[in-house]
């Protein structure tokens, strides 16, 4: 399935049926009076997240989306029957902008979280809604409301627990195919990875879901590269896997390039927590593995016993870093539940 994580819509919802101006009219009633029912309410367009989708690629082909009117009051006091409302599914993590692509209408973070585009046209009144003491043959019956309708712009930010961070060929692919069922593109150059790929991750008896960023490169927050598209994919991440090629000249430089930038970007990412991981231990030998790690531990300003050194290709140390990243989404996890005012039935996060 290609991912698109965003796409812009047009939503009009549907306007209210007319009031009825109708009089009771029976045999052997002189003053049957007024009985002309209201109008039904246009349909709204409503977007809604779900659990199951990870991409908008639903809203490239189909970017139109107009509900139908309420149906006319009629006499008898029959009211006019209710368009139905059109359901938009998203995923969960899909933001909702307004045209100006700035200002945030919603965030749909959560599963069944839902958001009216759209709102329908309430019905007009017949003209027994008008009859009084005073005007018991009233004529006027209004006309329905006319339905919303704008531009609006969707905005995904996946939905993972760990993300993947790092320059291009810092081995994020591998990594992601080594240690969950995910299969992403694997090759020797640059930008092998266009767009974020999710993989649930097994380890313990537990699981989670990491994401592989697209590699930023020097100057990605200004557009640089593949600019900012995919960093706002960080944002929602409990922790980052901060992964630096071993082979690269200067560790420290390569480590601090990517800090710069999720630090220029802004949004939080700077302060999320991060294991940094030196990858491709297995084309160095001991001494030169040990040399790079103290590098990148000084880079990282962390200790050495920090810093993991794995092989994607292997898979040495992949399963120590799963549960260190475990760890870091337990707590994330038992943070947001204490918030929302959740405790586990067994007392423990898996």
């Amino acid at each position: 399935m290609q991912f698109l994580d965003e796409a812009k819509i047009y939503a009009k919802a549907g306007d209210g049926g007319s009031g009825s101006a109708s009089f009771r009219r029976e045999k052997f009633i002189e003053f049957g009076g007024p009985d002309g029912g209201n109008g039904g309410r246009g349909g709204s367009v409503i977007a809604v997240a779900v659990d199951g989708l990870n991409t908008l690629i639903d809203f490239r082909f189909r970017q139109h989306f107009v509900a139908k009117n309420g149906r006319g009051g009629s006499g008898r006091n029959k009211t006019g029957a209710d368009a139905e409302d059109i359901v938009l599914e998203v995923p969960a993590g899909t933001l909702i902008l307004a045209e100006d692509k700035e200002t945030v209408l919603a965030d749909l973070a959560t599963v069944g979280s839902r958001y009216v585009i759209a709102k329908g046209g309430d019905g007009g009144f017949g003209n027994s809604h008008f009859k009084s003491s005073t005007n018991q043959a009233p004529r006027r019956a209004d006309p329905g409301w006319p339905g919303g309708e704008c531009w609006i712009w969707l905005r995904l930010k996946v939905l993972a627990d760990v993300g993947l961070v790092g320059l291009p060929n810092a081995g994020k692919s591998t990594l992601l195919a080594a240690s969950s069922r995910a299969r992403p593109k694997i090759a020797d150059y640059p930008f092998t990875t266009l767009s974020p790929q999710l993989g649930v991750v097994y380890i313990d008896d537990s699981e989670f879901v990491m994401a592989d960023i697209p590699g930023l490169i020097e100057g990605a927050h200004e557009g640089v590269g593949l600019g900012t598209r995919f960093l706002g994919h960080v944002e929602r991440c409990g922790v980052l896997l901060h992964l630096v090629d071993g082979t690269q000249d200067d560790i420290a430089a390569t480590y601090r390039t990517v800090r710069r930038e999720l630090a220029e970007y802004g949004e939080g990412l700077a302060e999320k927590p991060e294991i940094p991981v030196l990858t491709k231990c297995d084309a160095m030998d001991e001494e030169e593995v040990v040399a790079r790690a103290k590098k990148l531990a000084r880079a990282a300003k962390c200790k050495l016993a920090e810093v993991h050194r794995i092989s994607g290709v292997t898979g040495a140390g992949v399963t120590e870093l799963m549960r260190a990243a475990f760890t870091h989404v337990k707590a994330k996890r038992a943070r947001d539940a204490e918030a929302a005012g959740i405790a586990p039935a067994d007392g423990e996060w898996r």
